[in-house]
């Protein structure tokens, strides 16, 4: 083995985590690189969760564009130019990429473009995506990853060749009839906006429900908006079998309580679930164990098996969420500076960008149910928000526990307009402590949505008398 080049820093994985990662500890002063093999900035600003935004935004558009008459505009006949969709999210990705490429220079760090692969411990060996090899050792080593898309053991579903989100996010056709396998966050984001373009699409569940880790009233309410934008949603259907190939003509055999049945389309998306990163880069030489989902095995602080070699993101196991890996790096961060933080009792929101949003934080009722914990709910429609009705966006619903013994927040969760913005004012009380009777009273501004919180948390019931000792 050639000897190594040193570096005080070694990132791997230029995703939010490990960019974060690599700017701060350049900044600082450290020799520092990280190495990237495809996307500048890691999922977020390149495939996943802004791409996606600014196409389910175009989808908007043409709703807008569709439902004018509802708000006293006339239009013409209302078509899809699907390489319009692409070009304008092209360009956003592409001015992000050059922000990052602009911050890396700026702090000096170096940005290595390439495979790593470990060789030994806190040792990579890269495959340079312009020819050659390089051998760098850190003396500390952050693992940022990632993760990608699942395509399950489904006999002919590979060698179809589905769409994943990344091939979803860069059609530049209309496809006329997208069958879509999982109703997860990325499922529903990406049938939704397919269909408002004017696709056909058939969204199938092996679920009972849409969405099982939420509320039985939140799933059904956006099941009903999906059957009413003509979105057919099979669920409690497990695949068995698919021929053709996605983009010409493609055939699902399925069983569901109906018995064996087939559907017939001409792409299909695949939205199933993600795995880790972490085959095929010989962390086994480095000492990083896995845990038994593939996984890195890190503690509380996201320290890994191997002394100075931390993982952060979606590889740790962590939420997959942007800003929980962004939390990730600074938590470790922190104690790179002599602080204390963890990963523990983090209150984690989330969030599913269909239109309308479904935003939640804390517990939901399934939850409080499951572990016995008993609680006072409030319930309202977003009707009874007026901020929703001047935008004429009344579907969805509100819902808050709290807790029966005391005044504590434990849950929201908002189907509606701008929830994700609602939201964030209750995870804010939330994180205060603050007793739900702080929001109730406030003034907040009308017409906003924020402003149905005072609605919303005037109805929940009073606590149960103690009863004296």
């Amino acid at each position: 083995m050639p000897e190594a080049e040193h570096y005080e820093v070694l990132v791997i994985g230029s995703g939010e985590s490990g960019k974060h990662m690599t700017w701060n500890m350049a900044q600082a002063g450290h020799r520092t690189a990280v190495v990237e093999r495809k996307y500048i900035g890691g999922s977020c600003p390149n495939i996943a969760c802004l791409p996606s935004k600014n196409v389910i935004r175009s989808a908007k558009a043409n709703w807008f564009a569709k439902h004018g008459a509802e708000y006293g505009i006339r239009t013409g006949p209302v078509t899809t130019d699907m390489m319009g969709v692409f070009d304008r999210k092209r360009k956003m990705v592409e001015a992000g990429v050059q922000v990052h490429l602009d911050r890396f220079k700026a702090t000096g760090a170096e940005l290595i473009r390439g495979e790593a692969r470990f060789v030994a411990p806190k040792t990579v060996e890269v495959r340079l995506n312009d020819g050659g090899i390089r051998t760098i050792r850190g003396d500390r080593v952050f693992l940022d990853l990632g993760s990608h898309a699942v395509i399950p053991d489904v006999p002919g579903l590979a060698a179809a060749k589905p769409m994943t989100h990344v091939e979803a996010l860069d059609l530049k056709r209309l496809p006329k009839h997208v069958v879509v396998l999982g109703a997860g966050y990325i499922g529903l984001e990406l049938s939704q906006a397919l269909r408002r373009f004017g696709a056909c699409v058939t969204l199938i569940e092996r679920s009972q429900r849409i969405l099982p880790a939420e509320d039985d009233d939140i799933a059904q309410a956006i099941f009903e908006n999906f059957a009413g934008e003509g979105i057919e949603v099979l669920l409690n259907a497990v695949v068995r079998e698919v021929e053709g190939r996605s983009g010409e003509s493609v055939r699902v055999s399925f069983e569901n309580s109906k018995g064996s049945q087939t559907i017939d389309g001409t792409d299909l998306l695949v939205a199933t679930g993600r795995t880790p990163n972490t085959q095929g880069i010989g962390l086994e030489l480095a000492g990083v164990e896995l845990d038994a989902r593939g996984y890195i095995r890190v503690n509380e602080r996201l320290e890994t098996t191997t002394p100075d070699v931390w993982a952060m993101g979606d590889c740790a196991g962590s939420p997959q969420f942007t800003h929980v890996a962004f939390n990730d790096f600074r938590v470790v961060h922190a104690n790179l500076n002599g602080a204390n933080r963890t990963t523990r009792d983090r209150l984690i929101p989330f969030c599913m960008f269909t239109d309308p949003e479904l935003a939640r934080v804390g517990w939901n009722e399934s939850e409080a149910k499951r572990r016995g914990m008993p609680y006072r709910l409030a319930k309202m429609p977003m009707a009874a928000v007026l901020r929703a009705v001047t935008l004429g966006e009344t579907s969805g619903l509100l819902k808050i526990l709290i807790d029966t013994q005391s005044d504590r927040i434990l849950g929201f969760a908002a189907l509606g307009v701008e929830a994700s913005e609602m939201m964030a004012a209750v995870q804010t009380a939330m994180l205060g402590d603050l007793p739900y009777t702080v929001l109730r009273d406030a003034i907040f501004t009308h017409p906003t949505v924020a402003e149905g919180l005072n609605f919303l948390l005037s109805a929940v019931p009073p606590r149960a008398l103690q009863q004296p000792a």
